[in-house]
């Protein structure tokens, strides 16, 4: 079952009344998970770039949209390399700042994962 994301401040995402102090991933089987930023920081320096290491972490078979929250001023981005990746697994993306892609994943349905940013 898919979480109800309540509300974000820089630092921290509330989900289902549980408040996370970190980034977070959230699989199709709604479970929340702690993103694993090291994949795409050891290859750009940064976390605000998700590499295609990290895309193939994120992604789950059958995902058909992946929702990133881009952080509190919109600073996450895909590299070209996980673009082209999510393109071939037909996995559609929508980036947007955290607190709009919260808005976005609670009114999503079907296949549906996210990846939120919660800094800058």
């Amino acid at each position: 079952m898919k979480p109800r994301i309540d509300r974000t401040s820089f630092g921290s995402i509330t989900i289902d009344g549980e408040v996370f102090d970190r980034d977070v991933i959230i699989r199709l089987d709604g479970q929340v998970k702690k993103r694993k930023k090291k994949l795409s920081k050891e290859l750009y320096g940064t976390s605000h770039v998700i590499s295609r290491d990290e895309a193939e972490y994120v992604y789950q078979p059958g995902a058909g949209l992946l929702i990133i929250g881009s952080g509190q001023y919109g600073m996450v981005e895909l590299s070209d390399e996980a673009a082209i990746y999510f393109d071939d697994k037909g996995c559609e993306v929508d980036i947007l700042p955290t607190g709009d892609a919260i808005d976005a994943w609670n009114r999503a349905d079907g296949a549906v994962i996210g990846l939120f940013h919660v800094t800058c």
